[in-house]
């Protein structure tokens, strides 16, 4: 046996054991303290976790794929993970979108998106690409074709034209600075208070009516 049947073939006996396996999930964790924390093991406290990227327009785009692909898609979904300044980056996409694909495309381009995709992935390295639970650090179209096609997905796009990718998205979600006034706007003070009428007749002082 040639050593590219082994390594299709062990290819095919990873992505078999990964089958039964969850995509990979990120969780963020939010401590008493406020430390926040990512990890892909959800903890005890439901309500101290907020699972990360929950793309709605991913399962619509996936709702319109062809039979066969949404088959694969559902065991095998694959997530794309970029960086505005990786030119592999824009090779690997640019190969997903030639094989037709279906893909989510996570940006990693924050502090705090890199250190969720540390946590995530265990490496720095861009891109990466997830194949149901299986993880492939930076880009090799020999190797990713070899994955993509032991996971089940055609060779070539069957891909209708009214198909749409869903957009990239943040791998985390964008901190909400606090709202400032605008400086050439001018601070307004309450009117000041009335003072008081004093009391009538012979009412006791503070006694008011």
């Amino acid at each position: 046996m040639t050593n590219k049947r082994l390594s299709r073939s062990f290819v095919w006996a990873t992505l078999c054991l990964l089958a039964s396996t969850p995509a990979w999930a990120l969780y963020k964790v939010v401590g008493p303290d406020g430390s926040v924390t990512y990890t892909d093991r959800p903890p005890s406290d439901a309500k101290a976790a907020q699972p990360l990227s929950t793309d709605a327009s991913a399962a619509s785009a996936n709702a319109g794929l062809p039979y066969e692909l949404q088959q694969v898609v559902a065991r095998y979904p694959v997530v794309f993970y970029s960086n505005d300044r990786c030119s592999p980056c824009d090779a690997a996409r640019q190969f997903l979108k030639q094989r037709g694909i279906p893909f989510t495309e996570k940006t990693v381009n924050t502090s705090d998106d890199l250190r969720a995709y540390k946590a995530l992935t265990g490496s720095d390295q861009m891109p990466t690409v997830s194949i149901g639970s299986q993880q492939l650090h930076g880009f090799a179209q020999g190797e990713w074709s070899d994955y993509l096609n032991a996971a089940g997905y055609p060779a070539q796009s069957i891909l209708t034209g009214t198909y749409k990718a869903p957009a990239p998205t943040p791998l985390t979600s964008p901190r909400r600075e606090p709202e400032t006034p605008p400086a050439d706007q001018p601070v307004r003070t309450p009117p000041p208070t009335a003072p008081s009428a004093p009391p009538a007749g012979n009412a006791p002082p503070g006694f008011q009516f």
